[in-house]
């Protein structure tokens, strides 16, 4: 087998059936799936399977002709790129008011063999911190916790609370807790009002201010209020901050207020605010929220502190394991920070791998002053010699190594990856001096068994949402990055837009459900005429370029225009042959080439129009690498329940892989995603955990996966609709409900009643989308 085929999951295929029927009335949220959009949009909204035909095998958005082509690209740029007293309080009241916490039992030290790395480059600063030794330094923990829905749904901060409160403190440790940011505390102490100030200390739960007012924890005045509260009355030579929460990433940056849910979030350049405003120096600055161990986020803490700990997944609900390192390091206040570190992502990921099975775990410990010192100039000669590959008709080589590379939080389209593994998999000279400045900067980094290629350190560069460059381009002038990354993100989108546009691709398979999209030839595979479309809607009038609005490009229109001519996606070639007694898709090397995934997409037709049943990345190749087209009307199903399902991320190793995808529902009655994990130890797949959904558009943060489903909990799951015409209708509810049984079994078994089409995905190295005609 050629190894350009995409790596496809294997189908579980048990006995039974089961019907799929919507009920009641649409959800108004927006689609749930992924099938809606253009890759490149902005945001969700409305979705749209219509778009128009050519007379070839795969599905495209043609029949308009040039003036149309132009206008049609005109439009999908300005959418995708403009775009007092102290009050001692009993802690039993804490565990009394959660019903469902279970006090967690100590996690095993023997199972922790890895070593922290206490080494520091030359040419690094000094720490901020200086350490007395001998057990004589004091030291003051600030926990900022916006409890948010992360409290009001599952009581996940007084659970962290009451880890806290089983700590053995010692006189000269403070633990300072500010609340705020959430409708309903799971504990009948923490007012939901009001922002106040707590103390754990002797096994008390000590209330230090009753009213800290109301405003936003998303507003930096918040959090630098807060740091001089404890610098004044809790000084102390070590200083550690903690934020808990939400996290969405270098783009997004940290929180969300359930209290202001307009507010946004406290992006990296209000983080900076805050700390530069509170005016002191912190030992480590830990987030105990989703995605935060970027490189962006410790070039900007670096001014103000020695340490990260970060993680560069989103995190599973149970979050940090508090009681046992708070302990130790009561024990000895002089404990060396990469220690402390080390202690809390152990604890971290054992705690996750007893509780969160299937769930994917990193943490690590990023040394910030070995960081500026050797990463800045590294990642500048990385970007420039990554922009001198596009440049140099190579964009196909950086397109591969970036969609190969271990992604974060993917269903989301943050965009952020491991730099390490980008850097590994682009393999070049200047990869590899970066790499190993990232892995000398990163202490220590631990992650759950099934996840791999997670090196501690990720980085924005885009592929999925191209529209939030602006803003990454400009962030990165506000915390001081170097422009030469800016520029290689730059150019690396606009060839990729490039590509989507002269390709034409689609957002609906509806074509071919429709059957329309048989034989014929296509005028794609013109360069000649490919030049002239786009030379036409990329120059407008005094030949500036409309991709100028991404800007920093080192190439010109031409050139790209020409790269992209010669490494174009004929979509003509997808077509169903007979091959002997199956259908078969049968392309060129050079064209598989072309080819990043292929998904297996089905509909199921219930008289009025159609279902949406998902992606799944099942499909079989025969001994000449031809796509074999055969279906055999089976679907994902959870307890015998049909679900629909949809494929995010495959990694494949050397000896092992990891399957992850969701299924979009009602999780006991909250709108949730279900997580499925399918890996080397879980072929038959497991449930690893859902996360609730925002389908308002409260945050862009994201938020904490629960730590488990369990049994009994309830799923109904959630469809997408839509008519005959192509219009995305709206979402509903499937007439099923699972009540889920203790060990869950997740299989394929057949479609019952209504008819089924289904077709293949294509994406190609532009990220852009092609429909097989419908399975013969």
């Amino acid at each position: 087998m050629d190894k350009n085929r995409p790596t496809g999951r294997e189908k579980h295929v048990t006995a039974g059936s089961g019907s799929v029927n919507k009920k009641g009335s649409g959800l108004g949220t927006g689609p749930v799936g992924n099938i809606h959009s253009h890759t490149n949009s902005t945001s969700g909204g409305t979705g749209h399977l219509s778009g128009g035909t050519n007379k070839t095998g795969g599905t495209r958005a043609g029949g308009l002709g040039l003036g149309g082509v132009a206008i049609l690209v005109i439009g999908f740029l300005l959418k995708s790129f403009f775009g007092g007293g102290s009050e001692a309080v009993d802690t039993g009241d804490l565990y009394e008011a959660d019903n469902n916490y279970q006090q967690t039992t100590a996690v095993s030290e023997t199972s922790q063999s890895q070593q922290a790395d206490m080494s520091v480059a030359g040419g690094t600063r000094n720490k901020y911190t200086v350490i007395k030794g001998g057990g004589a330094d004091t030291v003051t923990i600030m926990v900022y916790m916006c409890g948010t829905d992360l409290e009001s749904r599952s009581g996940m901060a007084t659970n962290d609370l009451n880890e806290m409160l089983s700590a053995n403190f010692s006189d000269n440790i403070n633990l300072i807790i500010y609340t705020g940011g959430c409708s309903r505390w799971n504990n009948n102490i923490v007012s939901s009002d009001r922002h106040q100030i707590y103390q754990i200390k002797g096994g008390k739960f000590i209330q230090l201010e009753d009213n800290m007012g109301t405003g936003t924890m998303v507003d930096p005045a918040t959090l630098t209020k807060f740091i001089k509260y404890c610098a004044r009355n809790f000084p102390a030579n070590r200083n550690e901050l903690i934020f808990w929460d939400h996290g969405g990433g270098s783009i997004t940056g940290f929180g969300y207020d359930e209290k202001n849910k307009n507010a946004g979030s406290m992006t990296l350049s209000g983080i900076d605010t805050a700390l530069s405003n509170g005016g002191i120096q912190f030992d480590f600055i830990g987030f105990d929220a989703c995605l935060m161990a970027t490189v962006e986020n410790g070039l900007v803490l670096e001014r103000y502190g020695d340490y990260m700990l970060a993680s560069e997944e989103t995190e599973p609900g149970v979050g940090w394991y508090y009681t046992n390192w708070l302990t130790k390091l009561s024990q000895n206040t002089s404990m060396p920070t990469v220690q402390i570190g080390k202690n809390i992502i152990d604890d971290f990921v054992e705690e996750c791998n007893r509780k969160c099975r299937g769930q994917q775990t990193t943490l690590s410990i990023v040394d910030l002053a070995e960081l500026k010192a050797t990463v800045p100039d590294e990642l500048t000669a990385f970007a420039r010699s990554t922009n001198n590959l596009i440049s140099n008709n190579e964009y196909k080589k950086v397109s591969k190594a970036r969609k190969n590379t271990r992604e974060f939080a993917q269903s989301t389209k943050i965009d952020q990856i491991d730099l390490v593994h980008f850097c590994e998999n682009l393999d070049t000279k200047e990869g590899a001096d970066l790499a190993s400045a990232v892995k000398g900067s990163v202490k220590y980094n631990r992650t759950s068994s099934n996840m791999t290629n997670a090196n501690g350190l990720a980085i924005y560069f885009p592929y999925q949402k191209t529209g939030k460059v602006s803003s990454a381009v400009n962030l990165f002038k506000k915390i001081g990055m170097n422009n030469e990354y800016s520029k290689c993100i730059q150019q690396f989108a606009s060839t990729e837009a490039v590509g989507q546009v002269s390709e034409g691709g689609s957002t609906s398979p509806l074509p071919s459900l429709a059957g329309t999209i048989l034989g014929g030839e296509t005028s794609g595979g013109s360069s000649d005429l490919l030049m002239q479309m786009l030379g036409s809607v990329l120059s407008s009038g005094g030949g500036s370029s409309l991709f100028d609005l991404l800007g920093g490009r080192s190439v010109t229109d031409e050139q790209m225009v020409n790269y992209v001519a010669d490494n174009y996606f004929d979509a003509s070639k997808l077509v169903w042959k007979k091959s002997g007694s199956a259908y078969k898709i049968d392309l060129s090397e050079e064209q598989w080439d072309l080819v990043q995934d292929i998904e297996l997409n089905v509909f199921v037709d219930d008289g009025a129009g159609y279902i949406d049943l998902g992606m799944d990345n099942v499909f079989e190749f025969d001994d000449n690498g031809a796509l074999i087209g055969t279906y055999d009307n089976t679907w994902l199903a959870i307890d015998g329940n049909i679900v629909p399902y949809y494929h995010m991320d495959t990694v494949d190793y050397s000896n092992s892989y990891s399957i992850t995808g969701y299924v979009p529902c009602f999780l006991n009655g909250v709108r949730a995603e279900l997580l499925l994990t399918f890996d080397t130890a879980n072929p038959k797949g497991v449930i690893s955990g859902a996360r609730y959904v925002y389908t308002g558009g409260e945050t862009e943060a994201v938020a904490k996966n629960l730590t488990e489903v369990k049994a009994k909990d309830v799923i109904e799951p959630i469809c997408d609709y839509y008519t005959y015409d192509g219009e995305y209708q709206d979402s509903y509810r499937l007439d099923t409900k699972i009540v889920l049984s203790e060990k869950p079994q997740i299989s394929n078994i057949k479609i019952a009643g209504g008819k089924t089409k289904a077709t293949y995905r294509f994406t190609d190295i532009y990220n852009q989308k092609f429909w097989t005609p419908v399975i013969k």
